[in-house]
């Protein structure tokens, strides 16, 4: 999608409603910065949005320079590749490692959409048992290698000890032994 003010491609795509209908506006970075800091002439022309559009600014200017957030939009996930600046362009991140590797910059960016930092919705029908579990075991096999690495080995088997309760409780609840 194009840019509504000028040819390059949209990365902000605003929706607010005014007087109870969307009101949709498509924009790249730059016209988003501008949108976002209007005059004081334009300021009372747009009816509703200024409101909106300091919110937006908040987004994009989180106290951050252009070299921080340069910086920012260079970072790769280790696990996927994708990129802070990827994630900002697209919308989407790439695999749920993101959500950790990102989370110190993720993290002012949920709390200010959702107001909380933790999933709180329902769980798919299809998604599989024991899925929290899962999660678990993957944040805790990557805590072991970290505390291998760090050459940590008592903490290391704890965890070592926590991952093999799970996996039994997996075994259990399929009915192996």
């Amino acid at each position: 999608m194009k840019c509504q003010k000028c040819d390059r491609p949209a990365t902000f795509h605003i929706t607010d409603l005014v007087d109870g209908e969307p009101s949709e506006l498509h924009l790249c970075e730059e016209c988003a910065q501008s949108f976002l800091t209007p005059s004081q002439e334009e300021a009372q022309d747009v009816e509703g949005m200024p409101a909106m559009a300091g919110l937006l600014a908040q987004h994009l200017a989180v106290g951050e320079t252009a070299d921080d957030l340069a910086r920012l939009d260079q970072r790769a996930c280790p696990v996927c590749g994708i990129t802070f600046l990827q994630f900002r362009k697209q919308g989407r991140l790439g695999c749920p490692h993101d959500y950790v590797f990102f989370e110190k910059d993720l993290e002012p960016l949920l709390m200010s959409i959702h107001d909380q930092t933790q999933h709180m919705g329902k769980v798919p029908k299809r998604c599989p048992h024991g899925a929290d579990q899962q999660t678990q075991l993957i944040r805790l096999r990557r805590e072991m290698k970290e505390a291998v690495t760090s050459e940590e080995y008592e903490r290391a088997s704890e965890i070592r000890d926590k991952i093999r309760e799970i996996e039994a409780g997996f075994r259990e609840a399929k009915g192996e032994s």
